[in-house]
């Protein structure tokens, strides 16, 4: 519900903490990659702006669970943003968002190419009235090419980009992550574009469109799949939770039901392990010196690591890998997450406080900067809340504001 007199009020920061402060975002896109970007962008300081449309609100904001009828998942993406209604396709709202743009940095969309264009907002518009704006573009395949008007969405990417096709047991069939994956990963590559596109503008004085495909992203973290077929033909294979480069690899059940996961990509690792489980002999063998070698040996090397771990807790297990420097972790649910002393430590869970649901936990900025550290300052802010403050700040008066929102525009 559209909140046009302010909602509740979000606290009114001090000077913005962080590195980014001075930067002015408008964050156009709906659902996750371009908003996240947007959402790491605040959080090391620049001021984001969340244009929403006035009757469809991002729909993230109905994913997942809610409490008191209000989406959790919200209050993480839209944290350390202004929230306003904007029409973009009516007149009204096309000249307040020319207007708006004229005074900000970066612009992060994700409509259909065309779309920006067909409301007389694309990078000519933009650009007339700030040439140096840079407009971040994240779609599923890129603003050209014969997929370009598509719908787009990062389960698509996932599929494509030859992650599912490796991923689940090597007789099930190809999986898909169970949470936005190439969304995150596209949101994290966006957030990095945008900050590159401002360097540049620092050297030219101009902005630039930045082009984003979330196929793109995904296949990049995959590593060297296109070199090996290139080069040697080679497709790599499903092959549950092992690797074909290194053994033991694998996930390990206990005796007390939990799980664990161990890894072995250094070869003294291995022999580490092989030793506490008590099968030193592997370790002379002529193919225990190499990762493939143990990957080919990937059965006898499980059996005994599972065969151990099985006989033990999973307390004792976690001790005695430490104690013998062999690389272990536990495999955790969110409560564990919540629980762990090394989260802790770090304040990778922090509390912050908001005026509908009160203090709510949630994950803190992506990393720490001894210098210059980013903070959260508020959570997701209601469906336009901000939306009379933003147009105050364009110097609008309330009945401006009024004959905009009476003709549909908010």
């Amino acid at each position: 519900m559209t909140e046009p007199a302010g909602g509740p009020a979000a606290p009114e920061p001090g000077p913005r903490p962080g590195p980014l402060a001075g930067l002015r975002v408008l964050d156009l896109a709906t659902l996750f990659a371009g908003p996240l970007a947007a959402t790491l962008l605040g959080d090391f300081g620049a001021e984001v702006i969340k244009v929403e449309h006035p009757r469809r609100p991002d729909p993230s904001r109905g994913h997942g669970p809610a409490k008191d009828g209000i989406g959790l998942w919200w209050k993480l993406l839209g944290r350390n943003k202004r929230t306003m209604t904007l029409d973009l396709s009516h007149p009204g709202g096309r000249d307040v968002l020319l207007r708006l743009a004229a005074d900000a940095d970066v612009v992060v969309e994700n409509f259909r190419p065309g779309t920006l264009e067909k409301w007389g907002l694309g990078w000519e518009e933009l650009s007339a009235v700030n040439p140096r704006l840079v407009l971040a573009r994240v779609t599923g395949f890129g603003q050209f090419g014969p997929y370009a008007r598509r719908p787009g969405f990062g389960t698509l990417a996932e599929a494509m980009s030859g992650f599912a096709a490796i991923t689940g047991e090597p007789d099930g069939p190809p999986t898909l992550p169970p949470f936005g994956l190439a969304d995150a990963i596209a949101a994290l590559t966006t957030s990095y574009a945008v900050l590159t596109a401002l360097r540049g503008r620092d050297t030219t004085g101009r902005g630039q469109v930045v082009d984003l495909a979330l196929i793109e992203p995904m296949l990049t973290v995959l590593g060297p799949q296109p070199l090996w077929y290139d080069q040697l033909g080679h497709l790599q294979q499903r092959m549950g939770n092992r690797s074909a480069n290194v053994a033991p690899r694998n996930t390990y059940r206990t005796a007390d039901g939990s799980w664990v996961a161990v890894s072995t990509s250094a070869e003294s690792v291995a022999e580490r392990v092989m030793r506490l489980v008590g099968r030193p002999e592997v370790i002379d063998e002529p193919w225990f010196g190499t990762g493939a070698g143990r990957a080919r040996h990937a059965d006898e090397l499980d059996a005994a690591v599972g065969d151990w771990i099985a006989r033990h807790d999973r307390a004792e297990v976690l001790a005695a890998f430490e104690k013998a420097e062999a690389a272990i972790a536990p495999i955790y649910d969110v409560r564990d997450v919540l629980a762990d002393p090394q989260y802790q430590a770090l304040g990778t869970i922090t509390e912050v406080p908001d005026e509908e649901l009160g203090t709510l936990r949630m994950q803190n900025v992506l990393f720490r900067l001894s210098e210059t550290p980013g903070a959260i300052q508020w959570a997701g802010r209601p469906h336009g809340a901000d939306t009379d403050r933003v147009l105050a700040g364009l110097g609008m008066d309330p009945e401006e504001i009024a004959g905009l929102r009476a003709a549909g525009a908010l």
